[in-house]
C-alpha cells in the first residue's frame, strides 16, 4: 500500500499530463510482463513440469513448423514467381497479366495451398476440367502458364519430381487461318485519313489525322506487333536510314527496315509536329496531352477510319500484321526472312502463313485455271 501511494504521489508532482500519462503506462507495462511471465511459468509447470525454457522450446518448434507451411504456400510461391518473371525474365505487363490471371485460377481449382502436394492426378483432373470451359488454344495457354511455374519451383530446387513429368498433354487444335485484309481496302483506308488530314479544320485534328496516318502506314510497312508499336522509344527509330530496333516478345531485339520512302516522309513529318510530346513522354508514339499511345487508341482509331472509308469489316491491328506477312510470302519471299523481320521464336510458328497461301492458291486455281473454261 505504501508503495502504490508513493508512487501517486510522484505522479501528481510531474510537470504535465503528458508526463503522468507516460510514467503511468510505463508502470503498467512493467506490472503487465510481470504478471504475465508469472503465470507463464505457472502453465509451463502444470503442464510440462517445467519452467518457461521447456514452453519456449515448444514454441520454437511451432514458429519451425509455421514457417515451413508458409514456405510451401503455393500463393506465397507463385508471388515470388511473377516477380522472378517481371524483374528477371523481364516479361511485359500484358505477359505478366496473364499469367497472373491463369495461375489465379489454378490456386482456387486446385484444392491445396501446399505446392508439394500436388500430384500428377491432380493435374489431370485440373486440365480435364479446363477443357470442359475453354476452347483447345485457350487451354493450351493456361496450361503453359502451370508448366512454367513448376520448372520454376524445379529451376529453385523447391520441389525433387515435376508432375507435369508424368503427363502426357496432346492437344487436336483445328488450324485457325490468320485473318488478313484485303490490299484493296488497305488503300481506301489509307486513302481516306490521307484526305482526312488535308481537310481537316483545326490544327488537333490535322495533328491527330498526321499521327494516324504514321501509325498505319508503320503498322503495315513493318507488320510490327501493336504492342511493340505503342512501346517504340523515341530513339528506336532512325529516320535518316530508316531503321526500327524492337524489343519483342521476351525482350528479344531485331533490327527492321522501313523500305518505302513515303512511309519514311510520313514519319518524318509526324515526328517534327510531335517532337514535344514525344520527349515529354519518353515514346515514338504520343497523343496531344504528351502521354504515350495505347494499344485501345490504335484499335478505336482503325475502327474510325474503316467506318469512313465504308468497309463492311472488322479490321484489328494485329491483321496488319498477317496482311505484311502473308503478301511477302505470295511474292515468294523466303519464308526464314519473314521468320526474321516478324521476331518468331520458332519458324513453325511462320508456317501458319503457308496455309494462307495454299488457300489462295487453290481460289486461283479454281477460278483461273483453263480446264473450268473446257465444255466435256
Amino acid at each position: 500500500m505504501f508503495f502504490i501511494n508513493s508512487i501517486l504521489i510522484f505522479v501528481h508532482f510531474l510537470p504535465n499530463q503528458i508526463g503522468k500519462a507516460k510514467f503511468i503506462f510505463l508502470i503498467g507495462y512493467r506490472l503487465y510482463f510481470f504478471i504475465y511471465i508469472l503465470f507463464l511459468n505457472t502453465i509451463c509447470f502444470l503442464i510440462f513440469k517445467q519452467p518457461i525454457k521447456r514452453y519456449k522450446m515448444y514454441i520454437t518448434k511451432f514458429n519451425l513448423q509455421r514457417r515451413l507451411i508458409i514456405m510451401n504456400n503455393l500463393q506465397t510461391r507463385i508471388e515470388e514467381y511473377l516477380k522472378y518473371c517481371e524483374i528477371q525474365k523481364r516479361l511485359d505487363a500484358k505477359t505478366l497479366k496473364a499469367y497472373k490471371i491463369d495461375l489465379s485460377q489454378f490456386i482456387k481449382e486446385i484444392n491445396t495451398e501446399n505446392f508439394i502436394d500436388i500430384t500428377p492426378s491432380m493435374l489431370e483432373n485440373f486440365i480435364a476440367n479446363l477443357h470442359r470451359k475453354y476452347k483447345p488454344k485457350t487451354v493450351k495457354r493456361k496450361i503453359a502458364s502451370i508448366k512454367a511455374l513448376f520448372h520454376y519451383f524445379e529451376y529453385r530446387d523447391l520441389i525433387e519430381k515435376n508432375p507435369f513429368n508424368k503427363l502426357q498433354i496432346k492437344f487436336r487444335e483445328a488450324i485457325t487461318l490468320p485473318k488478313i485484309i484485303p490490299l484493296n481496302y488497305i488503300e481506301a483506308i489509307l486513302s481516306t485519313i490521307y484526305d482526312y488530314k488535308g481537310s481537316a479544320k483545326t490544327k488537333f485534328q490535322q495533328k491527330n489525322a498526321l499521327r494516324d496516318v504514321a501509325v498505319i502506314e508503320l503498322l503495315f510497312a513493318t507488320g510490327m506487333r501493336i504492342s511493340e508499336l505503342c512501346s517504340l522509344g523515341i530513339n528506336d527509330i532512325n529516320l535518316d536510314n530508316g531503321t526500327i530496333l524492337i524489343f519483342g516478345k521476351g525482350s528479344k531485339e531485331r533490327m527492321l527496315q522501313i523500305g518505302n520512302v513515303e512511309v519514311i516522309n510520313i514519319l518524318k513529318e509526324y515526328h517534327a509536329d510531335f517532337l514535344h510530346e514525344c520527349e515529354n513522354c519518353g515514346n515514338f508514339f504520343a497523343n496531344q496531352s504528351g502521354n504515350p499511345l495505347s494499344d485501345q487508341t490504335v484499335r478505336r482509331m482503325i475502327n474510325k477510319y474503316t467506318e469512313l472509308a465504308s468497309i463492311n469489316l472488322h479490321i484489328t491491328p494485329h491483321m496488319f500484321r498477317h496482311t505484311f506477312a502473308t503478301s511477302l510470302l505470295d511474292a515468294d519471299v523466303d519464308i526464314r526472312y519473314i521468320q526474321e523481320m516478324l521476331g518468331h521464336s520458332s519458324i513453325n510458328i511462320t508456317e501458319i502463313y503457308t496455309h494462307v497461301a495454299t488457300a489462295k492458291q487453290k481460289n486461283i486455281l479454281s477460278n483461273k485455271h483453263p480446264r473450268n473454261m473446257f465444255h466435256i
